[in-house]
C-alpha cells in the first residue's frame, strides 16, 4: 500500500443512465449490446413522459460534496473523488483517469447502493480494476469497498425523514399511514447463487423501521421494475402489494426506496409516474420518502465509510 503524500482517489460508481430519450438507444446498446426495438422505443416513452433523468449529475454532484467534506475532516487535498458510470459516460475508466491526472496513487471504489454482493455486482468490480491497469494503478492499490447496509447515519437520514412524513400523514388522514419499503428486483436465479445480497436488503428495511418506530404491521417490503424477461423476477411485486392495500381502504401509503440514492428514471416513473397512477387509481393517496440526494446526513455517511478505510 502507498504511504507517501500523494490524495487517495474516491470513485463513486452507479450503474449509470440515459438522460433524455435521445441517449436511450446507445446507453442500451452498451447494456445490451442488440437491444429490441421495443426496448428502446418503451424507454424512449418512459424518458418523454419525464422529461429526463438526473442521474449522472446528481453522482457527480455527490462525488463534489464528499471531496469539499473530507477536506473539511482532514485537510485540504488528501482525497480526491470522481464519479464513475458503468454503462454511460462518465465512465469508471473516466473517472480512474481523472484520479491519475490529479496525481492519485491509491484508489476506493465506493458503489453507490447500500448492498453489495460481489456476484451480482461483479461488472463494477472487473471495470474498476481494468481501468486501475488501463491507468498504471498497482493492483494492491486498488480496492472495492463492500456493503454499508446499516450504515448509522444513512438509517439515520431515512429514518428521520420517514418520521416526519409519517406524522404530517397522520395529522392529514387522521390515522398512521403504512409504509413499503421497495428495492430493485432481480431474477431469483441470480439472487440464488448470493442469498446474503437479501440478508442485507433485510438488514437496511429493519434497521429504517426500528429508528423509525414502526411497529411491526405498519411496514411491509416491495421489489419494483422488474425486468423484461420470462424468468421468476423476486416477489412481492409493488404493484401487487398496492393492490393489497387497496382493498384495506388505506386512506393513502409511504413507498421508501431504500436502495435507490439519487433520483433517476426508476425513481420518476416507476414509482413517481406508474406506482402513482396504479395507487390514486383505487383511491389510495401515493406518498415517495425522498432518496438521498444530496442530503447533508447521507454525504456524512459516505465520508464516514471512506475514512474506516486505513
Amino acid at each position: 500500500m502507498s504511504t507517501n503524500t500523494n490524495p487517495t482517489g474516491i470513485v463513486l460508481m452507479t450503474y449509470g443512465s440515459a438522460t433524455t430519450s435521445a441517449d436511450v438507444q446507445p446507453y442500451f446498446t452498451h447494456i445490451y449490446k442488440n437491444p429490441s426495438d421495443e426496448l428502446v422505443e418503451e424507454f424512449k416513452r418512459r424518458f418523454n413522459v419525464v422529461g429526463s433523468s438526473p442521474l449522472v449529475q446528481i453522482t457527480i454532484d455527490q462525488a463534489a460534496a464528499l471531496e469539499q467534506l473530507l477536506a473539511e475532516r482532514v485537510g485540504e487535498g488528501k482525497y480526491v473523488v470522481e464519479a464513475g458510470m458503468l454503462h454511460s459516460a462518465p465512465f469508471i475508466d473516466e473517472a480512474m483517469g481523472k484520479l491519475r491526472a490529479r496525481s492519485a496513487d491509491r484508489v476506493l471504489g465506493l458503489l453507490m447502493s447500500p448492498q453489495y454482493s460481489p456476484h451480482i455486482m461483479r461488472g463494477y468490480d472487473q471495470a474498476l480494476t481494468a481501468a486501475g491497469q488501463q491507468h498504471g494503478f498497482n493492483p494492491e492499490d486498488v480496492t472495492m469497498l463492500g456493503q454499508w447496509s446499516t450504515e448509522p447515519k444513512f438509517i439515520q437520514m431515512q429514518a428521520e425523514n420517514l418520521l416526519k412524513m409519517r406524522a404530517e400523514l397522520k395529522t392529514k388522514y387522521g390515522q398512521d399511514v403504512p409504509v413499503v419499503f421497495t428495492t430493485h428486483s432481480l431474477p431469483e436465479r441470480v439472487v440464488k447463487r448470493d442469498p446474503s445480497y437479501l440478508d442485507q436488503l433485510s438488514a437496511t428495511t429493519a434497521a429504517v423501521a426500528k429508528a423509525a418506530k414502526l411497529g411491526e404491521f405498519e411496514y411491509q417490503s416491495a421489489y419494483q421494475s422488474a425486468g423484461h424477461t420470462p424468468e421468476e423476477w423476486l416477489k412481492p411485486d409493488l404493484n401487487d402489494v398496492i393492490a393489497d392495500l387497496k382493498t384495506q381502504k388505506v386512506p393513502a401509503v409511504i413507498v421508501v426506496p431504500i436502495q435507490f440514492l439519487a433520483d433517476h428514471l426508476e425513481i420518476l416513473y416507476d414509482l413517481d409516474t406508474a406506482a402513482r397512477e396504479e395507487t390514486e387509481a383505487g383511491g389510495v393517496h401515493y406518498h415517495r420518502l425522498p432518496v438521498a440526494n444530496l442530503e447533508p446526513l447521507f454525504i456524512e455517511a459516505l465520508a464516514d465509510i471512506t475514512l474506516r478505510v486505513v
